[in-house]
């Protein structure tokens, strides 16, 4: 068992409360249970309890058994001091405050439901490849308490992402374009080459491109020598187009004072399509920061799938078309709309959302999840699981409301945390 379970019975109250007493045997009746408290300090803050004839508000600390409040050094912690009911698995042993005086404790091994019991351990004992610990046990779940629970665990999916922008946007002096440009770059690395992306766009500052976006090549040579593509190498000895590139590099670089190119080992290759490697991908960012005046605006107004599907597509160098790294020619393809709804997902979506709460327009979370419910849903391993239980999956939106119940629920086994799980356990609680 496991600590959360008695804070989830605790706040629900669902355990037997017939003749209700601490381990000295006085009278319990708890009138609020208090609210759950997410700092540092008691378990449950603003509890009002009746012990005896006295009536008591404070806190309660809950522990799985009583030593564990001497385990965790709370008898030296003035912040527990205001606790006034300590409830417990199992009372083994007698605590107290700072100053000497004995707190209650209540203890509940035999209060529990054996069935709720039964079902918590069945939840948590999966097998750990099991994708849904609750899978055996769905069917008492409606089907509107799991798609409300997907639509949750979506909207915390892209405020946990949003927030990841939010932290960039303060590094960057508030600056909302120089943050389009930072997010966008990550973005393009499409997760194997996301951290090196995000490193280079930290080494070329957007103001440096600015004064070079109106030519393609000068654009080019700024990424690809700052990512550390234009080193000499036997490969592109007689390459004329990358011997062009390196000169201006050569030339911008002394010019700006920019930092050392990132090292080679920075950029993964392994297990990746021709299409996806980190040079094509930086050709087509090339692209897109030549063809766009400006980033943030567009990507903020954009009504549609289909008018962010224009901006990305913007047209590559004839030598990116043909060369999947310096040196290797061969027909490259070009940005296709999988990876531009994975933009859209990862990017625009995120970027949205971060502004919409730094400025207070909730409407544009919600436009900001509508560009969701327009892609296609995304379909691998993670989500497999949930379609074959009958989870509603139509779109991308489902799609990421799945991926963050599997990562922020189901893989971590936070069942008392998710409505799914928590109506399982409501099969058999006990109240009075």
């Amino acid at each position: 068992m496991k600590e959360d379970f008695l804070h989830y019975v605790w706040q629900h109250q669902y355990f037997d409360k017939t003749n209700l007493q601490t381990e000295a045997g006085e009278s319990v009746t708890v009138l609020k249970p208090g609210y759950r408290n997410a700092d540092a300090g008691p378990d449950f803050l603003n509890a009002r309890l009746q012990l005896g004839e006295v009536e008591w508000n404070g806190a309660v600390e809950i522990h799985l058994r009583a030593s564990d409040w001497h385990r965790h050094q709370h008898q030296t912690d003035p912040k527990y001091d205001q606790v006034v009911l300590h409830v417990v698995y199992a009372a083994d042993q007698e605590v107290q405050r700072t100053n000497g005086s004995v707190i209650p404790v209540l203890a509940l091994a035999w209060r529990l439901s054996p069935e709720m019991l039964n079902t918590y351990h069945r939840l948590l004992e999966q097998p750990e490849p099991a994708a849904l610990p609750c899978a055996p046990l769905l069917p008492v779940v409606p089907d509107i308490t799991r798609t409300m629970m997907a639509e949750r665990a979506l909207l915390e999916r892209v405020e946990q992402k949003a927030v990841v922008v939010a932290a960039l946007h303060e590094t960057l002096a508030h600056d909302w374009e120089a943050t389009a440009y930072h997010a966008l770059a990550a973005g393009f690395g499409f997760q194997k080459n996301s951290e090196p992306l995000a490193r280079l766009a930290k080494a070329l500052p957007l103001s440096v491109l600015r004064r070079h976006r109106h030519d393609l090549l000068q654009t080019e040579a700024l990424l690809f020598g700052q990512a550390g593509f234009l080193a000499e190498q036997p490969a592109t000895a007689a390459d004329e187009y990358i011997g062009s590139l390196r000169k201006e590099y050569s030339f911008m670089r002394h010019k700006y004072q920019l930092p050392t190119a990132l090292p080679g080992h920075e950029w993964n290759f392994l297990r990746l399509r021709p299409a996806n490697f980190p040079p094509v991908r930086l050709g087509q960012l090339a692209a897109v920061l030549h063809a766009r005046p400006t980033l943030f605006a567009p990507l903020l107004s954009a009504g549609s799938v289909a008018v962010l599907e224009q901006f990305f597509q913007a047209p590559v160098s004839d030598y990116w078309r043909q060369h999947f790294r310096p040196g290797k020619p061969g027909k490259v393809p070009a940005l296709g709309r999988s990876s531009v709804h994975l933009l859209v997902t990862n990017v625009v979506v995120p970027l949205r959302v971060a502004y919409a709460r730094q400025t207070g327009q909730a409407e544009l979370v919600e436009s900001a999840v509508g560009l969701l419910e327009q892609l296609p849903a995304e379909h691998n391993h993670l989500t497999e699981p949930y379609e074959r239980l009958g989870f509603r999956h139509r779109t991308a939106a489902d799609s990421q409301g799945l991926l963050a119940l599997s990562h922020g629920y189901c893989q971590p086994r936070r069942c008392l945390h998710c409505a799914i799980g928590s109506r399982i356990l409501q099969q058999n609680p006990v109240r009075s």
